[in-house]
C-alpha cells in the first residue's frame, strides 16, 4: 500500500468553498488566486482517488466521498491548530508594529493574522497601513517592527517572500478600456504599479489619462467599479464584481512585482521575532502556486455537464453550495482525473473569473525612475 501525504492547506481551501459556496470569496479570504484554490481541490481528488464535488445544475454538490473527507479535514485542521497553539509559547508577550499597504492588509494576510493570534494570544499587533516608500523609511527608523512592501527601483535589503502577479482590471460592466484616451486609475506618483502601467502602455504606444489618483487600494476599486477608469493591481485583489482584462481587449501584458519583509534593527523582542516569522513561512507556501504554473483551464458548455455526469449518484442528502447569481462562479470544480468510473466523464477545470483573460506572467525590468 502506498502512503500519501495531504497538504494541511488543501483542507483548509476545501472547507472554506463549502463555508462560503465560493472559490472567489476563498481564494480572497486566503490571499491566493482563484487557479491556485481549484488546482489544490483537484490535487485533493487525485490524492484521494475519489471525487469531492459535483454540478446539478447551477448547485454544487459534495458527493459522498466529499462529505467524508470534509469530516476528516475539520477533524485534522481543528487538531493541527490546537497542537500549534500548545506548542505556540503562550507565554511570549508584547507588542509589534506590522506595516503593510492596505492591498496586502486586506487580501493576503487575514488568514495569516488570524493563525498567528491563536498562537501567541498575548501579543498585541498594531497595523500601519501605508504604501511601501514610507514603510521602508519607518522600519529603518524602528517606528514600525515589520514591514511587508512591495519592491520598488530604489529598495535595498528584505527578503522576498512572494511575487504578485500585476493585472488590468475594471468594473463587472465597464467599458473604460474602449475610451480613448485610455482612463486610469492609479496610486500616486513613484509607485512601481503606477510605473509598470505606464510603462506597458507607452512601450504599445496607447494614449492614456489620469481619471483618478488614491493611496488606497479602495479608492481604485470605486473608480473602476463606477466604470469611469481602469486600474492596476495585484490579482489577488480581483473581487466580486470586477473583472480582468489584458491582451484580448487591447492592453499589454504586466509584469510580476516582489514582496517584501523587512524587520527593524530595533525589533529584538521574542514578539517581533515569532511574527516575522509567521508571514516568512505562510508567505512562501504556495510560490508554485502563484509563480504562473497555473493549472490549464477550459471551458465546459451546460450540455456536456449534463451527459457527463449521467450516472453520478448523490448520497442521502448532499451539500450543495449555492453560487446565485455570482458570474465568477460558473462551473467552478468538476471531477478530472484518470480512474474515473467508466459513466463519469472527466472534465475541465474552469476558474472563477478568468475566462478568455488568462496571460501568462513575464518577469519585466523597468527602467530607473527618476528620485521622487
Amino acid at each position: 500500500m502506498n502512503l500519501i501525504n495531504l497538504d494541511i492547506r488543501m483542507l483548509r481551501s476545501l472547507m472554506s468553498v463549502v463555508e462560503t459556496g465560493s472559490i472567489t470569496e476563498t481564494a480572497r479570504r486566503h490571499g491566493r488566486t482563484q487557479p491556485a484554490i481549484t488546482l489544490q481541490l483537484q490535487r485533493l481528488e487525485e490524492l484521494t482517488g475519489k471525487a469531492i464535488f459535483i454540478h446539478e445544475g447551477r448547485r454544487l454538490f459534495l458527493t459522498a466521498e466529499g462529505e467524508t473527507v470534509l469530516s476528516y479535514a475539520r477533524s485534522i485542521v481543528g487538531f493541527h491548530d490546537e497542537m500549534l497553539s500548545q506548542l505556540a509559547s503562550p507565554d511570549i508577550e508584547g507588542h509589534v508594529v506590522l506595516g503593510t499597504p492596505d492591498l496586502y492588509a486586506a487580501f493576503m494576510l487575514p488568514s495569516i493574522l488570524r493563525i498567528f493570534r491563536k498562537a501567541f494570544p498575548r501579543v498585541q499587533l498594531e497595523l500601519n497601513c501605508s504604501l511601501s516608500t514610507p514603510l521602508v523609511g519607518c522600519v529603518k527608523r524602528g517606528e514600525v517592527d515589520i514591514a511587508l512592501v512591495t519592491r520598488m527601483n530604489d529598495f535595498t535589503g528584505g527578503q522576498v517572500v512572494r511575487q504578485e502577479q500585476l493585472i488590468w482590471m475594471i468594473g463587472e460592466q465597464s467599458t473604460a478600456h474602449n475610451e480613448k484616451p485610455i482612463p486610469l486609475a492609479l496610486l500616486p506618483p513613484g509607485n512601481i504599479f503606477r510605473d509598470h502601467a505606464i510603462e506597458r502602455l507607452e512601450a504599445a504606444r496607447l494614449r492614456w489619462r489620469i481619471a483618478c489618483v488614491s493611496p488606497s487600494v479602495g479608492g481604485l476599486q470605486a473608480a473602476a467599479f463606477a466604470g469611469m477608469a481602469v486600474t492596476v493591481l495585484g490579482r489577488s485583489a480581483l473581487v466580486r464584481n470586477m473583472r480582468e482584462i489584458g491582451e484580448n481587449e487591447g492592453l499589454p501584458p504586466l509584469p510580476k512585482v516582489d514582496l517584501l519583509l523587512y524587520k527593524s534593527p530595533t525589533a529584538t523582542s521574542k514578539a517581533a521575532s515569532a511574527l516575522h516569522d509567521y508571514l516568512a513561512h505562510y508567505l512562501n507556501l504556495d510560490d508554485e502556486l502563484l509563480l504562473g504554473k497555473e493549472l490549464p483551464l477550459a471551458t465546459v458548455d451546460s450540455d456536456e455537464l449534463r451527459s457527463g455526469h449521467a450516472g453520478a449518484k448523490l448520497a442521502p442528502g448532499p451539500r450543495a453550495l449555492e453560487r446565485g447569481g455570482d458570474p465568477h462562479n460558473q462551473a467552478l470544480v468538476e471531477p478530472r482525473r484518470n480512474n474515473l468510473k467508466p459513466d463519469r466523464k472527466p472534465l475541465g477545470v474552469e476558474a472563477a473569473g478568468n475566462r478568455g483573460s488568462r496571460q501568462s506572467g513575464q518577469i519585466y525590468r523597468p527602467r530607473e525612475r527618476r528620485p521622487t
